[in-house]
């Protein structure tokens, strides 16, 4: 038991999960409180209604827990994204998109595919995939886009899950509309960050 003890093999200690036992034994003894006031109202309909959307809702949250369909929803943990290659990061990516509200199309590569999304505010976004941000000799170096007044302009993202280096960043400074997603803020995307508010960072 010593040796347990001065390795920290023990497990917690009482005091340890005491605030979390005293907030599940309160929230058990309101619900069971609400649904007997339901009772004595309405008769034994609320009860029973009340203890099927408890249900419901444990099933539902089981579901969306699982690792499949927590991803398809756009959520992943950092072991999840650094076991992806590059074609499984971009649909990754196109996921979190989607949750976050936008309307995505993949254009799939071999070694760089892109993405292209929209959302309800009309800006149009385009993804790549890179080690660097700095243009590659056999790729075309991105031109302003020219857009009607008033017409939201296009926007650039970079994603990479290392960190970028000062040359990566003075080129995206170069450029215009052009952000770039390392590691960590990727990292704090999947996990359910919105994207705008990521952006709004590295602006």
């Amino acid at each position: 038991m010593s040796r347990a003890r001065d390795q920290d093999l023990t497990g917690p200690r009482f005091r340890d999960v005491l605030p979390a036992l005293a907030a599940t034994a309160a929230a058990v003894c309101a619900v069971t409180a609400a649904l007997a006031l339901g009772y004595r109202a309405a008769g034994i309909v609320v009860p029973v209604a009340g203890v099927g959307l408890m249900v419901c809702a444990a099933v539902i949250g089981v579901r969306r827990g699982r690792p499949g369909s927590r991803r398809r929803h756009g959520r992943y943990t950092a072991e999840e994204l650094l076991a992806l290659d590059v074609q499984g990061l971009a649909l990754a990516v196109a996921r979190m998109l989607r949750r976050d509200g936008w309307r995505v199309r993949l254009l799939p590569a071999p070694d760089r595919p892109r993405l292209c999304a929209r959302n309800a505010a009309g800006h149009r976004l385009h993804v790549a995939f890179r080690p660097v941000a700095e243009p590659l000799p056999d790729e075309d170096r991105p031109h302003r886009h020219a857009h009607r007044d008033g017409a939201a302009p296009h926007l650039r993202l970079v994603v990479h899950r290392g960190a970028f280096q000062e040359r990566d960043i003075r080129w995206a400074h170069r450029q215009e509309n052009t952000f770039l997603l390392d590691g960590e803020a990727l990292r704090r995307w999947a996990q359910g960050s919105r994207l705008d508010d990521l952006l709004a960072r590295t602006a």
